[in-house]
């Protein structure tokens, strides 16, 4: 910080051996190394500070862009539904039943498409008596104990 070189600590020490003697020498130099730690700590205490404080402005600009960002996302999701809301009205407004088929009246129950009929609801026959007739076919014998259980 200084540049003071080891001959120049010498010199400035045999002048100061010179100046205040010999016997007051040890307390001043005692009191000269209490000064110079307290001013290393402080010296490191404003360091700290301000690096503190340099981090708590970064911190601060971090935080500013992020609700930026998170601002601008909702406004954009806000404008995008209000753009499908109004498309929703504009298509309620035509009429159009194709497009607006359960739209108009969200609690509307839509009926079930019905299921193909099976062989034997055709022809009105129970499923008991198509699986009697199957096993009735040609060349085949008749189960006997499906027609008691059925009887």
């Amino acid at each position: 910080m200084f540049d003071i070189g080891f001959s120049e600590l010498m010199v400035i020490a045999v002048v100061a051996l010179i100046v205040i003697g010999p016997e007051r020498l040890p307390r001043v130099a005692r009191t000269m190394g209490h000064l110079f730690g307290r001013l290393q700590r402080y010296v490191n205490d404003v360091k700290a500070d301000i690096n503190r404080e340099i981090e708590l402005d970064e911190l601060r600009k971090f935080k500013s862009s992020f609700e930026d960002a998170a601002r601008s996302v909702e406004q954009d999701v806000h404008s995008e539904a209000t753009k499908a809301q109004s498309e929703l009205d504009s298509l309620t407004q035509i009429g159009d039943p194709a497009s607006t088929a359960g739209l108009s009246n969200p609690g509307a129950v839509t009926p079930e498409p019905k299921a193909p009929k099976t062989e034997a609801e055709q022809t009105g026959r129970s499923i008991e008596q198509s699986s009697t007739d199957a096993a009735h076919e040609p060349g085949q014998a008749p189960d006997v104990s499906r027609q008691k259980s059925a009887a």
